[in-house]
């Protein structure tokens, strides 16, 4: 029989539209399945109450940012509503190759990105019950003007087109429920025959 082979890490890339609760979800995860790696992203946008520089976000200006795509530091950036938003590539890499799995937490043009990047990823798209939900979502984080809410609103509404381009779906109903359908997922990827072997004809014996 063929031996089992540790692979390098799984890209896991979690996407949706905003006001989905990507990032609860995505905290509820890493809480409960600690070894996984977040990438924090970069972005330009200002912190919200509580974000910390480093653990949130990298925050960065408009030039610094702009420089990063310039040199090609980013494995996928997308700008939205305004602000850019961008994953670091090399450190992505390195954790890969180095068999740990990776939690990208992106927006929709971002996966896109990485969808041709790395096609081996598992892409996980998180939607909200009903659109009714992901307005009064985004209208309590009460940072955003009117204006901006409904052009995130508007944007949420072309960007649940993209659905059919990720390989699973996830409903954030309940936080606790959503965050253990993604590590079933998860858990189910790395059981993948084609993750596991090395590509060659495996002979059961008998």
């Amino acid at each position: 029989m063929e031996t089992l082979r540790k692979n390098q890490g799984l890209l896991i890339v979690l996407s949706g539209p905003s006001g989905a609760g990507k990032g609860t979800v995505s905290a509820h995860l890493r809480e409960r399945m600690p070894e996984i790696t977040y990438s924090v992203s970069a972005t330009t946008r200002p912190p919200r109450r509580g974000e910390k520089e480093g653990v949130n976000y990298f925050f960065k200006t408009r030039s610094e940012f702009e420089q990063m795509i310039a040199n090609d530091e980013l494995l996928e950036w997308a700008e939205y509503v305004g602000n850019y938003y961008g994953t670091p590539r090399r450190f992505v890499e390195e954790q890969l190759a180095e068999g740990r799995d990776v939690l990208l937490e992106i927006e929709v043009q971002g996966a896109r990105q990485v969808r041709k990047r790395f096609p081996q990823g598992v892409f996980i798209f998180l939607i909200p019950p009903s659109l009714d939900e992901l307005r009064r979502r985004i209208e309590q984080r009460g940072t955003e003007s009117e204006e901006v809410v409904l052009n995130r609103l508007r944007r949420a509404e072309e960007e649940l087109k993209e659905m059919n381009h990720y390989d699973y779906v996830v409903v954030n109903d309940r936080v606790e429920q959503a965050s253990e359908r993604l590590r079933s997922i998860i858990i189910a990827e790395h059981c993948r025959v084609e993750r596991l072997l090395s590509g060659k004809t495996v002979s059961w014996g008998g």
